[in-house]
């Protein structure tokens, strides 16, 4: 077996001939042979946008209320353990080393994918840690998602979008049928979506959820620095999240409406800390530097659309220089009609990646050609030539985007 994490993850990455492969049943073949059967409660978090912020809220406002939280999300920035965290930090190598030999002792001649493979070893290592709670980020879709294998006790939808439709479907309805697949029944399901796709509340008639809607079962208002949450049982006025961005309001909104369907005991205090108490690099990441930088992983229309709308509240007084990478199979064209009216000038990139788009495909979502590089870095050179202190520097399209640029230049905020 290997005898490292980055020899284990270049095995996982090999031992599946396809990246994705939608279905339970292996992996619940393996579950079994694991004698995996989660102790904890655990809360699922779907939807196209928002599900890592919602995750980090969820996770920091329950480690202040003083339970043993675990946190699981994808992808990672930088390194594999930012996907698996217990009491807010990441798991060490030798742990998941040791999760990850136990997966494939079990998984004999099953061939599982990376995520399927990566969230087993998660749950193990969450069981050992005994946790009170874990949140669970869906990867791709909701039913028939690796995260999906373990019932919640919770599930948040955090909005609906088109993202991986190859998978998920052409349509809103047919996308939102996959996303309400974490819906169980007689357990609360949170949507944040105010416009849901009818298949959504027909799924949780069908399976028995108590589902609570934005807008109706719960909601927030904005006021001054602050903001109002009400819930099922709970009125609060809060300081607004460290997380920046309008849009944060919604996921935070999510997190409370979860926490009280549940009847988590959970302090006012807890969710001020938990909120303020919160950074989660790559989304709308602010470097406070001369010029500024913008760090967004923002790569379908619906990202690319709070992305432009947090620009538009936060106008520098010179020009906006976007750096924009993204994957082939994304909607470029529509990201880029999203951000056309808050960008001035664009710096394409490749990202090094097989799904990296390429110059043509780029290229092709515009009607005038922009200055192309053979990589992030090469182009953020580029544009500290020719930014003045005024500038920003916007750095988005992709977590491959980001991740180029953060695995490169040192980061002060």
């Amino acid at each position: 077996m290997p005898d490292t994490l980055d020899s284990w993850l270049q095995h996982i990455e090999r031992i599946h001939p396809k990246t994705i492969e939608m279905g339970l049943d292996r992996l619940e073949t393996v579950r079994k042979r694991l004698d995996l059967s989660p102790k904890f409660r655990i809360i699922t978090v779907g939807g196209t946008n928002g599900k890592g912020s919602t995750c980090a809220m969820l996770e920091s406002i329950l480690f202040h209320a003083g339970y043993r939280v675990g946190c699981y999300t994808s992808p990672h920035l930088l390194e594999f353990g930012e996907r698996i965290r217990i009491n807010r930090m990441q798991a060490i190598d030798n742990a998941i080393v040791r999760a990850f030999s136990r997966v494939e002792k079990a998984r004999g001649d099953v061939q599982l994918t990376y995520f399927e493979f990566t969230t087993l070893a998660a749950v193990l290592l969450f069981s050992e840690a005994e946790l009170d709670v874990a949140i669970l980020e869906v990867g791709l879709g909701g039913r028939l998602d690796a995260v999906n294998l373990f019932d919640s006790d919770c599930a948040v939808i955090t909005g609906i979008d088109f993202d991986h439709m190859d998978y998920l479907g052409e349509t809103r309805e047919a996308i939102g049928f996959e996303k309400a697949g974490i819906l169980r029944a007689g357990k609360p399901g949170i949507c944040a979506d105010r416009d849901p796709p009818s298949s959504v509340m027909e799924h949780a008639r069908n399976t028995g959820a108590q589902l609570l809607r934005i807008g109706h079962e719960f909601d927030f208002a904005r006021h001054g620095n602050g903001w109002d949450f009400h819930g099922k049982t709970a009125r609060l006025g809060l300081p607004m999240p460290s997380l920046q961005g309008e849009f944060q309001l919604s996921n935070a909104s999510a997190s409370l409406a979860a926490l009280d369907a549940m009847n988590l005991s959970v302090s006012i205090d807890a969710i001020r800390e938990g909120l303020a108490d919160l950074a989660l690099p790559g989304r709308f990441q602010i470097l406070k530097t001369r010029p500024e930088v913008i760090l967004d992983v923002a790569h379908n229309p619906q990202a690319a659309r709070a992305l432009a709308s947090n620009l538009r509240r936060n106008p520098p007084k010179g020009r906006t220089i976007a750096i924009f990478g993204m994957l082939a199979d994304k909607d470029i064209e529509g990201v880029v009609e999203e951000m056309k009216d808050v960008v001035d000038e664009w710096l394409l990139a490749m990202l090094d990646v097989p799904r990296g788009a390429s110059m043509e495909k780029m290229q092709s979502a515009f009607s005038n050609p922009h200055p192309f590089f053979s990589s992030v870095i090469d182009a953020w050179h580029h544009a500290c030539a020719i930014c003045a202190e005024n500038d920003r520097i916007l750095i988005f399209g992709s977590f491959y985007t980001v991740a180029d640029f953060m695995g490169s230049i040192p980061l002060r905020d």
